[in-house]
């Protein structure tokens, strides 16, 4: 059985990520690419579908881990009754090749270890063929189909029942790597960098990048941890940033709610850039820009909500029947289905963005406006559809009320372009729009008798993404019916402190009910108290989200507060984007607060 999702830690390069459990098993790797097919595929099955343990033989009394300061190097320490190792993880910046370094170092005693290195291409369901060169160095080839593994080490290993095992003793003073390079199996195989040199490359690039940081404050650790996630998912190559690493981790034990989330959401786009924009980090908050440009580029009626990391459209949903799933949430799946769904709340999160953009010096005064230009004349069109809405649901269309917001903000963003920015376009017939939208938003969105927005036309349901009706600045934070929809939404959707997205019991959303909190809705909830100058509140709520991170400061999609447990994929950039947004709304000294920023560029 895998661990538990919040047991585990993230490395990576900029090309793909790993996670490590607290045992020393790496259990999930794809490779090349986020979204390529898993190597090691533990973690939706068992050890058979692929994994790397490096641990004690005598079982260890104590474990504790961290990442190096600023870092995204995990530590782990495991005490025995003879002594402590450090088990040292990461991979290095990508140069021409992608590796995974491990090292292991005694620093008191005498430790007896042993790995077990079990190779399964294409989330584990091929065993590759396996040859070895002894020497100083220990070289193992893994090779199938395209795909090649070679492994690096002075350890001597050996074959056994399809697997790879050694045993090993280091005392105080002493220590060995192990290095995993992969390559393309029609290539030679690739050099292996130097570990030591690697190491303290790896460290001073992070280091000196989590140095930039403007924050300051009592949170400025929490939000150096989750930027450093985030950048951790960023595809170099494009500056395209994925979900998560992970695929199919679920939302409910057992459940079905179990998606491929390796891909890049456009709806990300605002919170996005607005966190490394004002985290500082301007060329990630670029790069991502203009990914966005590439990616919607081609006829507006054919846009996404979702592409691959290099702007793929086709993203086929498949199941994977040979692995359990994790903790027997099952199906696995790989592909997204709904990137062929319509969304309309993703227009109006790319025109935000852009809009964003420009009034953060990002681009040229045109660039970029031909494609919005287009997208907002698609949306003027189709705006009075019903859609899937935000959460992606599976049922029948329907006419949500975020979607419609969303399809305003993508009007009323492109008016601002070209009232603030001198951009040409037919800016009287988008105000006329602009304001139908409104009017029909306030007029069926709206429930007087509860008092509240609610998820569609007509519907009595309550839905937290209307808590960013005035995050987007549809209407302020003082209108009597944001606040009355603030209201509700704590007194109906928060179980145990934390806000879920809608009841899922209540709503026709093709699957059967039960989910986590999820996450960013609670952030958005502390920042709509923010607006609303609840500062205590928010401020309560926001240390408790802290507290759910693990022990290296992670946060996955959702969390179970019964079962106490992280669920969803992990970890999750939207997550970690939203905790950053907070941190800065809630810092009375931050130079720019996101919830202000969205909400004045929004304001008619």
């Amino acid at each position: 059985m895998p661990a538990r999702i919040e047991d585990y830690a993230l490395i990576g390069d900029g090309h793909s990520a790993a996670l490590v459990s607290r045992d020393g098993s790496v259990d999930w790797l794809c490779w090349p690419r986020f979204d390529s097919g898993a190597c090691f595929a533990a973690l939706l099955g068992t050890p058979e579908h692929g994994r790397w343990l490096i641990t004690t033989r005598d079982t260890p009394r104590a474990v504790s881990r961290r990442y190096l300061p600023d870092t995204l190097i995990l530590e782990t320490t495991l005490e025995t009754p003879s002594g402590t190792v450090q088990l040292v993880d990461f991979m290095p910046r990508h140069e021409g090749a992608s590796s995974l370094i491990r090292i292991v170092r005694c620093s008191e005693g005498r430790v007896a270890l042993q790995t077990e290195l079990i190779i399964r291409f294409d989330f584990g369901s091929i065993i590759p063929w396996v040859t070895q060169t002894r020497g100083p160095v220990n070289e193992l080839h893994a090779v199938a189909g395209p795909d090649m593994l070679t492994l690096r080490t002075r350890v001597e290993l050996r074959g056994q029942d399809a697997r790879t095992v050694g045993e090993f003793e280091l005392e105080a003073g002493t220590e060995v790597s192990f290095v995993l390079t992969y390559g393309s199996s029609h290539l030679p195989p690739p050099q292996a960098p130097d570990v030591q040199r690697a190491l303290h490359e790896t460290r001073a690039f992070w280091q000196n990048w989590a140095g930039t940081c403007r924050l300051d404050g009592p949170w400025r650790s929490a939000v150096v941890r989750s930027l450093i996630t985030l950048k951790s998912l960023i595809y170099e190559p494009t500056g395209g940033i994925v979900a998560a690493p992970t695929t199919s981790l679920p939302e409910r034990i057992q459940g079905e709610r179990n998606w491929d989330y390796r891909y890049c959401w456009l709806r990300d786009a605002t919170f996005t850039l607005l966190s490394l924009m004002d985290a500082g980090y301007v060329e990630e908050a670029e790069h991502w820009r203009t990914w966005l440009i590439r990616a919607l580029a081609g006829a507006p009626a054919q846009a996404q909500i979702m592409y691959g990391v290099a702007g793929e459209r086709r993203l086929t949903e498949l199941e994977l029947p040979w692995l359990p799933g994790y903790e027997g949430s099952s199906p696995v799946r790989i592909g997204n289905a709904a990137a062929a769904q319509l969304q309309l709340d993703v227009y109006g999160e790319v025109a935000d963005a852009l809009q964003h953009a420009r009034l953060g010096g990002l681009c040229l005064r045109t660039e970029g406006w031909a494609v919005q230009r287009a997208l907002t004349e698609h949306v003027a069109t189709i705006w009075n559809q019903p859609d899937e809405g935000i959460w992606e649901v599976r049922g029948p269309r329907q006419h949500f009320t975020h979607s419609k917001v969303m399809a305003w903000v993508a009007l009323d963003r492109a008016i601002k372009a070209v009232e603030t920015h001198d951009l040409p376009g037919p800016v009287e017939r988008w105000r006329d729009v602009r304001e139908r939208i409104h009017a029909e938003v306030c007029a069926q969105g709206f429930n007087s008798r509860l008092g509240s927005f609610v998820q569609s036309y007509g519907s009595h349901q309550l839905d937290a993404s209307l808590l960013m009706i005035p995050l987007v600045g549809f209407l302020p934070a003082s209108d009597p019916r944001v606040r009355g929809t603030v209201d509700a939404v704590g007194k109906h959707l928060i179980v145990d402190g934390l806000v879920h997205r809608y009841n899922t019991a209540q709503t026709d959303d093709g699957l059967p009910p039960g989910e986590g909190a999820f996450l960013a809705c609670t952030f958005w909830y502390v920042d709509n108290l923010a607006l609303c100058g609840r500062w205590p509140e928010a401020r309560e709520i926001f240390e408790h989200l802290l507290t759910l991170r693990n022990d290296v400061g992670l946060l996955a999609e959702e969390y179970d507060p019964k079962a106490r447990r992280q669920l969803g994929n992990f970890p999750q950039a939207f997550s970690h984007v939203s905790l950053v947004g907070s941190a800065y709304n809630l810092t009375t000294n931050a130079r720019a607060k996101p919830a202000h920023q969205r909400s004045a560029s929004g304001r008619p």
